[in-house]
């Protein structure tokens, strides 16, 4: 269905060119690759390659108009080789492509109560947290996250790698809800997601956080730039969720302005200098089937509120209170709340256990930060018996500071760590190992025996070869991602498959199961 440039770039907020003629646009893109006759092509510097230059290709390809990322230095060498076509200048083409997208589906995120879920770590399980507790509340609810969107009986994928999905692709997911009916939608929100304006023109309502540790230096070149990221959900955002456990976040959103706050812990009882809704959960009854605990909520009534979960690890915890505080922020009862957390019993690639009646147990889980490499391994420890058997790598062209950190961590906690490749990408695996190992050589105590598999399918099929009973094997890192990335080329990829597999004494390799996407990188 075609609409009008003119009025979609009113609606989008975008001035119009002095004396323009209106045209119709039958769709909007950001890939010149995939520029249909009478389209609207938006050009920005993206991080492989600057869109700009493939605006011939575009109007080869049929745009009827370009919005172009320029200053006024580039805008007549720019706009003179569009000829007749019709041109608007912008200064910022990710946010302009993020609000035309929103436009162009009227802003489907306004007919819905959306929650916003960042942070570090815990994410994707504080986004289906609080998905199953609003569904446990009688709300129509959809939800987006790194793993996969789901609208009424539908999942759908959203990707190879871990990203919040680029703003056509939100706000197509977002239409699509409005149309089924949805009222509510929670959406996992990544520092890339913010900072490349990916969710601008989603309007919401509720803003979580889990944490802020070390991750994406490589994207925002200092920790205090990562943390800005993450504080422009909560500069959207009228009512915030906040982690008091995590000093890094909490002692700087809390200064930001907001309508209401609602404040967790796991560690720290309710404090009435900040007012508001306080959780924390006093006691904490840990086993192998899960967690039990009990929430004491601190504003117009205190509430002992029981829940259980099929989740493991004193990180859920937070996770459950953060889901809690986000559902109770919506109206959600009590109620709500215990059959929700209750009904969760588990994520793909998070803490998932592969049992193939093997006696030992076998995990897969996404943790890629050192944060999440330590509470990962804290609480697989707290329920194995014996040794302890990690698998994990670092991912090339990412953040190197890291791989130091992981390689102390998994040396520290784990009986056996073994390093392997984790889309290594166009660096040196030796060159990251090297990394990895110099931080297991800090570690105090230096526990574990460290090995190095290149291969990660023989990683596994040894990790797990090396297990007896009452031991545990976990391969940190991929979790639910379906492809390694060698080079350029992503290779399909499933850890989960991989560890079945190496249970039975057998390999996967790179590419073996359903070949994965290979596209060039988008702008």
């Amino acid at each position: 269905m075609a609409q009008s440039l003119l009025a979609l770039l009113e609606r989008a907020g975008l001035p119009a060119p002095i004396n323009s003629q209106d045209i119709w646009i039958t769709g909007i893109t950001d890939d010149s690759r995939r520029v249909q006759p009478g389209n609207l092509f938006v050009a920005y510097k993206g991080v492989e390659a600057d869109g700009r230059a493939f605006i011939p290709q575009a109007i080869a390809r049929g745009a009827a108009a370009v919005v172009c990322e320029s200053d006024r230095r580039e805008q007549d060498d720019r706009f003179a080789a569009l000829e007749a076509r019709y041109s608007i200048p912008v200064s910022n083409g990710r946010r302009a492509f993020a609000l035309l997208c929103a436009a162009w589906h009227d802003f489907p995120a306004r007919r819905m109560t959306v929650v916003g879920v960042t942070g570090t770590d815990g994410k994707t399980t504080t986004t289906n947290l609080i998905f199953s507790i609003l569904r446990a509340a009688g709300h129509e609810t959809g939800m987006i996250s790194t793993v996969n969107a789901v609208i009424g009986d539908r999942a759908l994928d959203t990707g190879l790698h871990t990203t919040t999905p680029d703003a056509d692709e939100v706000q197509a997911l977002l239409a699509q809800m409005r149309d089924a009916g949805v009222t509510h939608c929670v959406l996992e929100v990544t520092s890339h997601g913010l900072a490349h304006h990916r969710v601008d023109g989603v309007d919401f309502d509720v803003a979580a956080i889990t944490n802020i540790t070390h991750e994406h230096l490589d994207l925002h070149g200092s920790r205090e730039a990562y943390r800005a990221a993450k504080a422009r959900l909560f500069e959207m955002v009228p009512v915030h969720v906040l982690n008091a456990d995590d000093d890094y976040s909490f002692n700087y959103l809390v200064k930001l302005p907001a309508r209401q706050r609602i404040f967790y812990s796991r560690e720290i009882q309710p404090n009435g200098d900040y007012g508001g809704l306080w959780l924390y959960a006093p006691r904490v009854n840990h086993a192998a089937g899960g967690i039990e605990a009990y929430v004491f909520r601190r504003g117009d009534r205190p509430l002992a509120l029981p829940l259980r979960t099929h989740l493991i690890g004193d990180y859920n915890i937070s996770n459950i209170l953060a889901a809690a505080g986000a559902a109770l922020a919506l109206g959600a009862s009590p109620e709500a709340i215990q059959v929700g957390v209750a009904a969760l019993r588990g994520i793909p690639g998070r803490m998932e256990r592969i049992d193939e009646g093997q006696p030992y147990l076998a995990v897969v889980d996404f943790a890629h930060t050192p944060n999440a490499l330590e509470h990962a391994l804290l609480a697989l420890r707290r329920v194995t018996p014996g040794r302890l058997i990690v698998v994990f790598g670092c991912a090339g062209e990412r953040d190197a500071q890291k791989r130091f950190l992981m390689g102390k961590v998994a040396a520290e906690l784990a009986d056996v760590a073994i390093f392997t490749a984790e889309d290594p990408r166009r660096e040196s695996l030796d060159a990251i190992f090297a990394e990895m190992d110099r931080g297991a050589r800090a570690a105090q105590p230096a526990r574990a025996v460290i090995r190095h598999e290149p291969d990660r399918g023989e990683a596994i099929r040894q990790a797990c070869a090396l297990a007896a009973p009452g031991d545990a094997v976990v391969a940190c890192g991929k979790g639910h991602e379906q492809s390694l990335c060698f080079g350029a080329t992503e290779y399909a990829w499933d850890d989960r498959e991989a560890m079945r597999r190496a249970i039975r004494g057998e390999r996967l390799a790179p590419g073996e199961l359903a070949s994965a996407a290979n596209e060039p990188p988008r702008p």
